[in-house]
């Protein structure tokens, strides 16, 4: 018999997508095939699947819990917002078209049956779908035509768990009354109730959970404890201070924090490195002179642009690289580093071209057509195999005598990829790439820092830095154990049995 069940929560951030991707590892590891679902996903986080398509970057995440290969069909709708009311609409992997948030909220309905036909396909191919949720299913402005919450819930006859986070507070009088706004065939569907993050003593709790269950007449699963990982989470609520690890790291990196900064877990395996002193500079911060400076993806690449030159950022850049920072582009940061960025289709605003930093010999051209891979190369100035994946509007093409920085020997599973990615200055001081995901493999990233550290005067630092892909399988397994250890998996499998 197939299986679904679906998470949904109180609000955003509230523990959904990390707790999707721990119960897809417990089903996996007791010898399930599962696979994640999420309908909908509102991202500027986003990956590339081996078809070339495009999905939410946490629904891969969750794929990789399940041990398999993200697929479209994980999460056939993708909004990316490109302003505060337009967004980029990518469905089944594709780009579909731009709209505002009133145009979508018209055309979505027309989107149910595509939806069902994924998540069908799916569920044939699984033993267990684990479905997550988006925001609250208590938008009541947004419930009609719904098609990521209750109405998800509904089209595949899923029981629901709800979430409430008990870290910020409230978490009684969210799930009440989450519980109260929903209608009465959707309160039937919620089996089960989950606290998320929580710290302190679970016997001074343990009251207001009987009392909670006595009000709402559905059981507490469990209380899951506050704990530390290394997973991704979604980047609509990201707290960026809990970036700052390894505080006594000799070696300073600074991601400038751009204001529509894309794939921020680009940055994520610097963790692994013990020397590094991670920290992210606002726009209007005072940059100093770390040791490295990235400047990371962008949904608005010449919007971004533009706001860096406005509040002087490119200035502290470009004083940076002069008193010796090493620079690192990636993506609509690459872009930003070349001399020009030309949009004469005006894909991602009204201006034609405008000027970039001039700290690599390139120029980019924005075409009307995206280009998404999944890329495999080699590093011509260190020789280090890399992979990762390429999501971008724009072409780059290197002036005369300029530096390619990747040789491309596979995209999107082909072997004998005869081309080149990136580039680097004459000095080996400023790095330009489009593979999100570089820094992913431990390699390359303690050369890069290792000649970085040279160059300062500094001893390398050759510890043995563990395999990113390898240590993420270590966090799944960790989340999972925790998971497990907090809430009843028997009342789970009981409320997939049952519907």
């Amino acid at each position: 018999m197939k299986k679904s069940i679906m998470l949904q929560g109180t609000a955003s951030s509230v523990g959904k997508s990390i707790l999707t991707a721990a119960l897809c590892r417990i089903f996996t590891q007791d010898g399930y095939k599962v696979a994640p679902f999420k309908s909908q996903n509102m991202s500027l986080n986003s990956y590339i699947t081996y078809e070339g398509h495009e999905i939410g970057r946490a629904q891969a995440m969750q794929a990789e819990a399940c041990k398999k290969a993200p697929s479209f069909r994980m999460n056939p709708i993708l909004i990316k917002p490109t302003s505060d009311c337009k967004s980029q609409i990518i469905v089944q992997g594709v780009v579909h078209d731009q709209m505002e948030a009133t145009e979508y909220f018209k055309f979505k309905s027309k989107l149910k049956d595509m939806i069902k036909d994924n998540f069908e396909a799916l569920h044939n191919e699984n033993d267990i779908v684990v479905i997550e949720g988006a925001g609250s299913p208590a938008e009541i402005n947004l419930k009609q035509d719904d098609i990521v919450n209750m109405g998800v819930a509904k089209m595949t006859n899923s029981p629901v768990i709800l979430i409430g986070d008990i870290d910020k507070g409230g978490v009684f009088a969210s799930i009440y009354g989450t519980i109260m706004l929903l209608d009465e065939d959707e309160r039937k569907m919620v089996k089960g109730v989950i606290i998320n993050k929580f710290r302190g003593s679970l016997e001074l709790l343990k009251p207001g959970i009987k009392m909670l269950e006595d009000l709402i007449n559905i059981p507490v699963l469990g209380v899951i404890p506050y704990f530390r990982h290394n997973l991704e989470d979604e980047d609509s609520a990201l707290d960026w201070n809990k970036y700052e690890e390894n505080v006594d790291g000799d070696l300073e990196v600074a991601v400038i924090k751009l204001p529509r900064m894309s794939n921020f877990t680009d940055f994520n395996a610097f963790k692994l490195h013990r020397d590094v002193r991670l920290k992210f500079v606002d726009i209007n911060e005072s940059l100093g002179t770390p040791d490295l400076v990235i400047i990371p993806g962008s949904k608005s690449t010449v919007e971004d642009l533009g706001l860096l030159r406005e509040a002087e950022m490119d200035q502290q850049i470009l004083t940076a690289h002069s008193k010796g920072s090493y620079i690192f582009g990636v993506c609509g940061g690459y872009q930003m580093l070349g001399k020009t960025i030309k949009d004469p289709f005006m894909v991602e605003s009204s201006l034609e071209e405008i000027e970039g930093l001039s700290l690599l010999p390139v120029v980019t051209t924005f075409a009307k057509e995206k280009t998404t891979t999944l890329s495999e190369g080699i590093v011509n100035t260190f020789g280090a195999e890399v992979r990762g994946y390429e999501i971008h509007m724009g072409q780059t093409e290197l002036e005369k005598d300029a530096l390619p920085l990747i040789k491309i020997i596979k995209r999107n599973g082909l072997n004998h990829y005869d081309s080149d990615d990136g580039t680097v200055n004459k000095e080996r001081t400023v790095f330009g790439t489009y593979m999100h995901g570089i820094f992913d493999n431990s390699h390359f990233t303690r050369e890069l820092l290792n000649r970085i550290r040279v160059a300062r005067g500094q001893e390398e630092f050759n510890e043995n830095i563990e395999d990113y892909y390898e240590y993420k399988e270590g966090q799944y397994d960790k989340l999972a154990n925790v998971v497990r250890e907090h809430i009843d998996m028997d009342a789970i499998h009981r409320m997939m049995e049952e519907i």
